[in-house]
């Protein structure tokens, strides 16, 4: 073993004596790197650097190194960078930012020009100089860390560094592949090394540059100096100062230790450091770096914002909905795995069919009339006939991770298959979908039937066979809500009172296999947890769990006469460089016919005339026509309604459908032993929502046919003598259209369920007025209205 070298003696402080420049030839200093890959265990950056000098010695050149690179992958001259969605409403304002990775890419000219000089001066002054590899800066790190015997000075390159992020970026959020990627091996030192020589082959400095500028990570989940600018000053990148350049590329080496926001003093030194490399590199003066010095951080920093929690005006239910489209349509990949890609590739401009006027109306209705604490909460989806647009998603309890403050990510607007719940039983508000098959296969409107208090659940024709009644006990039985419900009805006044066995016997003679097809023409297969939906005779009392979004695709379709359009909630979205992407449109389609449609509007708009809707007229006296319901044992409560060019749905329950609504107070508004009906509890909600939403937009009427009432009956609660009119008095200003208003819109006072005379039509007893029909799904239907 050769001995060791003697080492000259230290003078004792600094005498003043010149050193040498050199202490030995390149292969002394190769020495010096084989002991340090000892001690350093072959970390550092070094390692690439160490792989060069031995090439050198062999007599090989970059070109023969890179041998099997003639070809780099596309994906490293032009990386396809992880970039910030943006999510707008139809008017242009922000919904929400959603990101992988928070990142804007900018061209080289969007760049601060002081941006560009502080990062290479700062991570690889001599990058113009040099190749793929700086030979002078391995050496130099070489005898530094060697006489050190430590890492602390490395030798990769800007072009090795920007290698190096795109495997990471390509990694993605598999951490077992972002792992192997930054692992510090020779093998990965010099594949990385390889890439590197063949890319500035390919790539102008310039261009390697802008690659790095836009890939590097600045901290505070930053990535790329658009980003980091926004970040941490809140401004673009092109507008950035000497002093604001040179703190967010002194923050590349160490985001953590540099960190301006937790570590001001330390960033600080670093940006002061970089700024005295600008001047050495003649890119900023002596003066200039004076001023920059003297200036303080000026941080302007703001929090990532990042997904739907971020959204404003509950809009955060629906920005979620939008991802749900985004990863499942065919539109945006043939299968989960492309689909997912391309939401997290980002980039994108989502430009959707929310109306921010609209979504405030309906946002300030379920949180107005129902409180975050409440035990039940409310939903409502508005949307535009004859569209299939989306306008509206509101709920009560706030998007959001926290259930200690009654959050939830939990849409119950939408189907469990786009981020709903398992829905709630729509009541009565499923009646009118009967009555559209009945009328489609010839029924007359003024149709009646006997309409007992209370029947056995008849046998039924099915598509397939025949339905047959098999319970036992009360299940057996079907009744009205009212023992003064005693037909014969036809189909207005039937309607309007919700009378159970009428409907019952209207889909006994038709039988159950034309409301299956009406179900499949409305695009209704399947209840709101994605279970094949049975058609069973209770359907008509609702029995069968929907969400607000395809009620109120349902009336919508009323109200476009039939015209049936498959729900959308995106307009258009582009790529940050301009390009449109296809998206998903609407699939309309005439599903019953326009004399059905006019039949029906008619006998819905007597609902709201005369029937358990009438105290939910509009301020402004426009035509509205809808359907109360409400479940059995008030665990659901529904109003569902709609003028010609808007249908909304209001549903109020517990978010997990057990709480009965009785004895209790919701909002301002106590309930009693009589509990919540559909007029009382979701009907205000809808009126709230719909007088906001049509505030100065014109009013439309319905195109409606004559359905004479029938002959009136006497009323069993009225005095010998009394009777109760069924039509409108003569001269009424009013007949054939809905009323004002009354001015107590809840008669027998504020949270009672007092009887009354309803817009001149029929008078109900106490504990009638609002209720609404459900059922247990056995086919039984208890509560009404």
């Amino acid at each position: 073993m050769a001995p060791k070298r003697p080492q000259a003696p230290q003078p004792p402080g600094n005498t003043g004596a010149p050193r040498g420049k050199r202490r030995g030839s390149p292969l002394d200093y190769a020495g010096h790197g084989v002991k340090f890959l000892g001690v350093s265990v072959l970390s550092g950056v070094l390692l690439a650097g160490m792989a060069l000098p031995a090439v050198g010695a062999l007599g090989l050149t970059a070109r023969n190194t890179a041998e099997g690179f003639s070809n780099i992958p596309d994906d490293f001259k032009t990386p396809p960078l992880t970039q910030a969605t943006q999510i707008f409403d139809a008017k242009g304002g922000l919904i929400a930012k959603v990101y992988e990775r928070d990142r804007t890419v900018l061209a080289a000219d969007q760049m601060s020009p002081y941006m560009r000089q502080a990062q290479v001066d700062i991570e690889d002054a001599r990058f113009y100089e040099h190749g793929a590899v700086d030979l002078k800066g391995v050496l130099r790190a070489i005898s530094k860390n060697a006489e050190s015997g430590t890492a602390s000075q490395g030798a990769s390159t800007l072009t090795q560094q920007y290698v190096k992020n795109v495997n990471v970026e390509k990694a993605g959020d598999d951490q077992a592949a972002v792992l192997e990627a930054q692992r510090k091996t020779l093998g990965r030192k010099i594949q990385e090394l390889k890439v590197a020589i063949k890319l500035e082959e390919d790539l102008t400095k310039d261009q390697i540059l802008t690659n790095y500028l836009n890939i590097t990570f600045y901290g505070h989940q930053a990535y790329g100096i658009e980003a980091a600018s926004q970040r941490y000053f809140s401004k673009s990148n092109k507008d950035l100062t000497i002093a604001e350049a040179a703190t967010l590329a002194g923050l590349v080496q160490n985001p953590s230790q540099y960190d301006p926001v937790r570590f001001p003093d330390n960033a600080v030194k670093r940006r002061n450091v970089v700024i005295d490399k600008m001047v050495e590199n003649k890119h900023v003066t002596a003066d200039q770096a004076k001023e920059a010095k003297a200036a303080p951080l000026g941080l302007k920093y703001k929090d990532p914002q990042n997904g739907c929690i971020t959204a404003q005006a509950g809009m955060g239910f629906f920005c979620d909905y939008v991802r749900h489209v985004v990863k499942q349509d065919p539109s945006f990949g043939k299968n989960a795995a492309e689909r997912k890609k391309f939401w997290d590739q980002g980039g994108l401009n989502i430009y959707t069919t929310l109306d921010p006027d609209k979504q405030a109306a309906a946002q300030a209705a379920v949180t107005g009339r129902v409180k975050v604490t409440d035990p039940v909460s409310a939903a409502a989806t508005m949307m535009e006939p004859g569209t299939g647009k989306i306008l509206a998603m509101a709920q009560t309890r706030p998007y959001g991770l926290e259930p200690s403050k009654n959050q939830t990510v939990v849409n119950l607007n939408v189907d469990a298959a786009m981020g709903g719940g398992n829905g709630f039983q729509p009541g009565s508000t499923f009646k009118p979908i009967i009555a559209a098959a009945a009328l489609e296969n010839g029924m007359a409107p003024t149709k009646p039937y006997p309409s007992e208090n209370r029947i056995e659940w008849p046998t039924m024709k099915t598509c397939e066979g025949t339905w047959k009644n098999t319970y036992k006990g009360n299940e057996r039985y079907v009744p009205n809500e009212s023992k003064s419900e005693v037909g014969p009805y036809e189909l207005k006044q039937a309607m309007a009172l919700s009378v159970n066995t009428y409907f019952v016997q209207m889909e006994q003679e038709m039988g159950l296999c034309p409301v299956k097809q009406m179900l499949d023409k409305l695009n209704i297969t399947t209840t709101a947890s994605g279970a094949k939906l049975e058609v069973v005779p209770s359907i008509t009392l609702g029995t069968k769990e929907m969400s607000p979004l395809t009620m109120a695709n349902v009336y919508a379709t009323f109200a476009a006469r039939g015209k049936h359009c498959t729900p959308i909630a995106i307009n258009k979205i582009s790529t940050v460089d301009g390009k449109d992407v296809k998206v998903p449109q609407t699939t309309c389609s005439q599903v019953f016919s326009e004399q059905t449609a006019d039949a029906l509007n008619t006998v819905l708009l007597n609902v709201t005339e005369k029937g358990t809707g009438a105290t939910l007229g509009l301020e402004d006296g426009r035509q509205i026509a809808g359907k109360t319901g409400t479940t059995d044992k008030k665990k659901a409560a529904w109003f569902s309604g709609y003028t010609p060019q808007l249908a909304t749905a209001v549903w109020i329950g517990g978010p997990t459908g057990g709480v009965e609504m009785k004895n209790m107070k919701i909002g301002d508004t106590y309930y009693g032993a009589d509990g919540v009906f559909g007029a009382t509890g979701p009907g205000p909600i809808w009126k709230m929502a719909m007088d906001g939403a049509l505030k100065g937009s014109p009013k439309e009427t319905f195109q409606t046919i004559d359905i004479p009432d029938p002959a009136p009956k006497p009323d069993p609660n009225a005095s010998p003598g009394a009777t109760a009119p069924a039509t409108a008095p003569a001269g009424d200003p009013n007949a054939g259209g809905n009323p004002p208003p009354p001015a107590n819109p809840n008669p027998g006072g504020p949270g009672t369920n007092a009887g009354g005379v309803i817009g001149g039509g029929f008078t109900f007893p106490p504990g009638v007025i609002g209720g609404g029909n459900g059922g247990d799904g056995n086919g039984n239907g208890r509560g009404r209205h």
